[in-house]
């Protein structure tokens, strides 16, 4: 797997709810990044499973040969 970087603003429904917030995550792929990255700040931030949260900023990959 590799590692993913995430800085940058998160979104709620399309309202702007913190500016720059950072992430990192281990997936397959940028989208799995992604939605680990989404599900993380779900849970550090206290919210419900099923609340919009978008990143939309740019995901890093930082290391693409990270052996699990």
């Amino acid at each position: 797997m590799a590692k993913y970087l995430y800085s940058g603003p998160v979104m709620l429904f399309d309202k702007c709810i913190e500016g720059k917030w950072k992430g990192e995550t281990h997936a397959t792929s940028e989208s799995k990044a992604k939605s680990n990255l989404t599900y993380r700040y779900k849970k550090e931030a206290g919210l419900i499973s099923n609340s919009r949260i978008t990143l939309p900023g740019k995901i890093e990959l930082v290391n693409p040969y990270l052996e699990s």
